[in-house]
């Protein structure tokens, strides 16, 4: 499906009705802008279900339905789709199997380590195959401490894949099996369930301190179980490549040949062309509601990188969040195509206090970007009139909000009627 102006854009969020709901239009004022707001279901879990390879858990990621809602209407095939806070590469997967072009940058080398290897999926039986070869004793000594989360037997394992692994980039061996290994066992180091290597703990996406999860474990009288390393990659392996074709069979192996995976500053990437990227889809780290550096303290162990040198963004000040965005806002500016498009995911934070299309909206304007639409997918949909007048807009809501930019003023032309409800917050 090729591209469309954003008038047309616009015009089918006003008429979509896939899921027997209309679309309730209401506006404010930004700077000067008056930015229309499109309230429906426009992606839900009653449509088609997602690719499997996208069920790689970390924190704060969006579900796979809102790139390819954007990617399906704004982009063409082999057109070039970004990401740049791409995290477990939800918009790149979700691009290449949409045979766009992915590219994607993020500050955390954690990122391209969980994306890479699930643009050329090995089978099942060649993973089985290659632990064959992997060690199950450690050569080196073994963290002691962190017999908080695992049976020795399985700290014995963890740290012989890790030292396999090292091993494997050291000397130059480490093939796209091996990033498959790496990219599983990543995901499986802490967990709620049996599927995970440790003993009960918080969720998947997030590593509590040794403190905090030997309080966990007398609380609750446990004691790490025996896991089997390779029983629960493979197990893993097998749900990851459940619903998805072999890549022979789909573009994803042919568009990840082509991706461009970038490890640093989103306000930086002189390795992406100007006016090369047709749609961005994003959604950047939250203020300090995320802790990414604490939270993938073990991780970041296993695949021996330093989470010190990591320069994760944690701003507390509003003020010095929307500057950095602005920076943002102008590398997007330059790689953007003249008819691109930047579908930024926005939240509420502060207990729903700050509505964060205040601070975005004002940081595109000022890089240059035209605000075309804010985009309401809400699931527990209810009347506008009843749900997004001034009082809730400053309480907040717990929906996906998508604030659409364009980069050339040229294809903006407004094609959205007048509001149904006649609330016009903000002026």
């Amino acid at each position: 499906m090729p591209p469309v102006r954003t008038s047309a854009f616009k015009q089918q969020l006003q008429d979509f009705d896939h899921f027997g709901k209309p679309t309730e239009i209401f506006s404010r004022r930004f700077e000067g802008s008056v930015v229309p707001y499109f309230v429906n279901e426009f992606w839900t879990a009653k449509q088609r279900a997602a690719d499997s390879l996208h069920e790689v858990s970390y924190r704060a990621c969006f579900k796979p339905q809102l790139p390819r809602f954007f990617v399906q209407r704004l982009t063409g095939p082999r057109d070039k789709v970004y990401d740049p806070f791409m995290g477990r590469g939800t918009t790149l997967i979700e691009a290449a199997l949409l045979d766009r072009v992915p590219l994607g940058c993020d500050v955390n080398p954690l990122s391209r380590l969980l994306c890479e290897p699930r643009f050329s999926p090995p089978t099942l039986a060649a993973v089985d195959t290659r632990f064959s070869s992997i060690p199950t004793s450690p050569a080196g000594p073994v963290r002691q401490d962190l017999l908080a989360f695992y049976h020795k037997d399985t700290l014995d394992e963890i740290s012989a894949l890790r030292e396999y692994l090292m091993n494997r980039r050291s000397t130059g061996k480490f093939d796209s099996i091996d990033g498959w290994i790496q990219m599983v066992a990543t995901t499986r180091l802490t967990g709620h369930s049996k599927g995970f290597f440790s003993v009960y703990t918080l969720p998947p996406n997030q590593a509590v301190s040794i403190e905090s999860q030997l309080r966990i474990n007398e609380r609750r009288k446990q004691i790490p179980p025996r896991r089997v390393v390779r029983e629960i990659v493979l197990r893993k392996t097998h749900t990851l490549l459940a619903k998805t074709s072999p890549p022979s069979e789909t573009s994803i192996f042919d568009r990840g040949q082509e991706a461009v995976l970038l490890t640093g500053s989103a306000g930086r990437t002189p390795r992406i062309e100007s006016g090369s990227v047709q749609l961005v889809v994003t959604s950047p780290p939250f203020l300090d509601v995320v802790n990414y550096k604490r939270d993938n303290w073990l991780r970041c162990w296993f695949n021996d990188v330093d989470s010190e040198a990591v320069e994760v963004w944690h701003y507390k000040k509003p003020e010095e969040w929307q500057a950095a965005m602005t920076e943002v806002f102008k590398e997007l500016h330059r790689v953007l195509r003249n008819s691109g498009f930047v579908a930024f995911e926005v939240g509420e934070v502060r207990n729903g206090s700050l509505q964060l299309e205040d601070l975005v909206v004002p940081a595109g304007i000022r890089a240059g970007l035209c605000p075309e639409a804010i985009v309401i997918n809400d699931q527990k949909f209810t009347k506008t009139s009843n749900c997004w007048g001034i009082e809730n807009l400053k309480k907040g809501t717990n929906t996906n909000r998508i604030v659409l930019f364009s980069r050339g003023s040229d294809l903006s032309q407004s094609g959205a009627k007048p509001s149904r409800t006649g609330h016009q917050p903000g002026e």
